[in-house]
Order: C-alpha cells, then structure tokens, then sequence
C-alpha cells in the first residue's frame, strides 16, 4: 500500500461527470493507481447549483477512487471552471541598485505586478510570473543571483468569482476532503496533455468539457492567455434531444456510442435505433441526421474558440498548432473539424508522462483530472481549506501568494 504522504488526488469536479484520480509521488515520476468516476447532478456549465447532490457525487467517486486504490482519501487539488473565470496580465518593476537579486526582490516585483483594482466580489486564483527582464534584458525565468538596477516582471493573473470558489471548496469539505489547493482547468489539463516544445514555440489548448470550453494559449514556454466558452459537450447532447426527439440521458448514449462531426465522414446508409421520448417505441432514423445536428454546434464552438485566440493577439505565434482534450474531443472526426476551423495542425491531447493505469486513463476525459495529479506532485502545498474552516477560507489565500510567485520556475 502507498505511503500516505506520497498520496496525491485530483479531483476533477465537472458539470457531466466527478472524476477523482489518486496518484503516488515517485522518483521518476506520478504512478497512477486508482480512479473513481460518478455522473455530476449539481453543476451547471462548471458552477456548483446544488450543494447537496454535488457533495453525494464526490463522495460516491471518491469512495471509488478508496476502494481501487487501497487508501483512504482526505486530502485533494480541485479544479475550477466556469464562465465566471476572468484572467488578465499586468506587469511590475522595482529598484534594485546595482546589487545581487534577492528572493525578497521577487516576491516583491510579483506584488507590484498584483497591485491592480480586483472588484470585491473577485478573489485571484493564480499569479504565473511569464518573465522577468532585468535592466532591460528580457526573457529571463530566474533572476535569483542576478545583478541590475532595475527588476520587472510580466504576469498572468486568473480570478474566480469568490462564491463560486467557496462553494467548491464547501463541497469538497462536506463530503470529508481537505482541500490542498484549487486550480483552473486548463492550466491542470495542460500539465497532462502538453508538453515543454509545444510550450516553446506556441500552442493552443482547448479543453471540452460538458459545459464549458476551456482555452490556455502557451508561448516561449509559459501561459499567455486564458479564457473560458461558456459551451460544451451539453449542448451537443441537448440539440441531439431535440432533434431527434428522444430523451437527454438517450442522446448522451447516442452521441457518445454513434456521434461523428463530420458528415463527410459518415454514410447516408447507416441507421441507428433511437428511444423516442414517454417510452413510445423506438424509431429508426440514419447516422448522417445525427452527424448534421452535431456538426454545427462543434463548428459553432470551434469558431468561437477560434475568435478567442484572435482576440488574445498571440494568432500567429502558435506554430505548434491546437490541441483538443476533454470528453467531446473523443468524439469521431473532432479533430478533422477543428483543423478546418483552425486551419492549424490539430492533435487529440491525452493524459501522458504517467505510469500505472495507463490504459485507464488515457482519454481525453481524464486529462483534468490527471492533470491535478501532477500539478500536486509538482508543487507539494500543504492543506489549504480545511473542514470546518469555511468563514477563513478566503482570509488564506493571501497567504498562497508566495507560492503562486513560484509556480512555474
């Protein structure tokens, strides 16, 4: 059995399903070995609506996670979405006078990168340093030891609307969890999914999720742009229930055992039997009238994703391409579409540079919550929100700062 203190669990709390996957930290790295999935009831487009059905779900998961693992789950990484996500980026400077820079020196050029007006109502989840530049050198990813007049530093700042935090932090505690730390989305998915070249010379992540889209765009090997699409693979499955006049739960089963799109790529011949709603018998109707209803609506999302990534300014420095992860970029002829919209290389981000259930986990479904996983295993916080601490649980984050100011050097 796994030492408690190697034991790290990433709970990915997600608007169709609650994922919990629980890693152990290993020299060569995070070994998977176990994993609990249960259908989210209390989320809507990544925001918590019901307290009570949201803390059965984790609860039913993270006993799953327990059962397969072998240990007993107190402690997690949630992720965090939604379309209350806000993330700008802001830059500092400060004196140095001609001296060695100090740690002190960095913590203090981060604060004033910070020192900006967040509404009251906002509360910052994440403070990535992109650069410093020292005496006008830029491009610089440590500056500690360095010697200059002037230290500056660009940063990406993320923020969360602070009731819709509190309430996936209320949720986790009540269903018995500590909570280490909470993360956005993309920034969890991108540790599973992208790798440091891609980083490098520009690449585009976007998560499906079910009800949202998730967007991080990547130059010179750290985080520029963020931005969450308030649609996803729900949408896909409500025009499905519609269309073909069946009930939501059926088009789910549709979409995901038969759904393609592309209409190039499916024959006019094919037929599929559909439950039709109030239990009448079922009927009959082709694959291509599936595939014309989804088609659409992904187009639809990729073409807003598309207008993000033009809007972010960065358009012509992702030489790498798109990569496309969460449960919708599974879908049959996804990646062929989001080519055509993006008109840039496209490939299907799955969860990598783990050992264990592999095999498991490796679909674009669990790249949030592997993801987790690792950003855990790479940072080691201790618990932040703990049970029955929820009127300070945003007094602490004042207290993350610091460790924010490190996160990706």
């Amino acid at each position: 059995m796994a030492k408690k203190d190697d034991i790290i669990v990433g709970l990915d709390i997600g608007t169709t399903k609650i994922c919990a996957i629980v890693g152990e930290n290993k020299k060569d790295g995070v070994e998977i070995i176990g994993i609990g999935t249960h259908p989210s009831r209390g989320l809507r487009k990544g925001v918590v609506v019901n307290i009570e059905s949201t803390v059965e779900s984790i609860k039913k998961a993270v006993e799953e996670a327990e059962l397969m693992a072998g240990c007993e789950i107190n402690k997690v990484y949630c992720g965090i979405a939604g379309g209350h996500i806000r993330a700008f980026n802001s830059h500092g400077v400060i004196a140095i006078k001609n001296r060695e820079i100090n740690q002190a020196d960095i913590d203090r050029v981060i604060e004033a990168a910070q020192a900006v007006v967040i509404p009251p109502d906002r509360e910052v989840i994440h403070v990535i340093p992109q650069e410093y530049i020292v005496d006008d050198q830029e491009g610089i990813q440590e500056p500690l030891g360095m010697i200059g007049i002037r230290l500056e530093v660009k940063v990406h700042i993320v923020t969360a609307a602070v009731t819709s935090a509190q309430n996936i932090i209320k949720c986790a505690n009540k269903a018995g969890l500590d909570v280490a730390d909470i993360v956005l989305q993309q920034i969890a998915s991108s540790e599973a999914v992208l790798n440091q070249d891609e980083k490098e010379i520009g690449v585009v992540l976007v998560d499906i999720g079910g009800g949202t889209t998730d967007i991080a765009l990547y130059h010179n090997g750290t985080i520029k742009y963020t931005t969450v699409i308030s649609l996803g693979g729900n949408q896909v499955t409500g025009d499905i229930a519609v269309g073909l006049r069946t009930p939501t739960g059926e088009a789910e089963k549709i979409k995901k055992e038969y759904g393609c799109a592309m209409t190039a790529m499916v024959s006019k011949d094919d037929t599929i039997e559909v439950q039709s709603v109030g239990g009448n018998k079922s009927k009959t109707v082709s694959k291509y009238m599936l595939c014309e209803i989804i088609e659409p609506r992904l187009e639809e999302i990729c073409t807003l994703v598309k207008r993000e990534i033009m809007k972010s300014g960065y358009e012509g420095l992702i030489s790498s391409g798109v990569v496309i992860t969460g449960g919708t970029a599974a879908m049959e002829g996804a990646m062929e579409l989001a080519e055509q919209v993006f008109n840039l290389p496209v490939r299907r981000g799955l969860p990598a540079n783990i050992t264990g259930l592999v095999d498991v986990v490796r679909s674009p479904m669990y790249s949030t919550g592997v993801g987790l996983v690792q950003y855990g295993a790479r940072r080691s916080t201790g618990t932040q929100f703990q049970r029955g601490n929820d009127s300070k649980v945003f007094s602490k984050l004042t207290s993350r700062m610091k460790s924010w100011m490190k996160e990706f050097f």
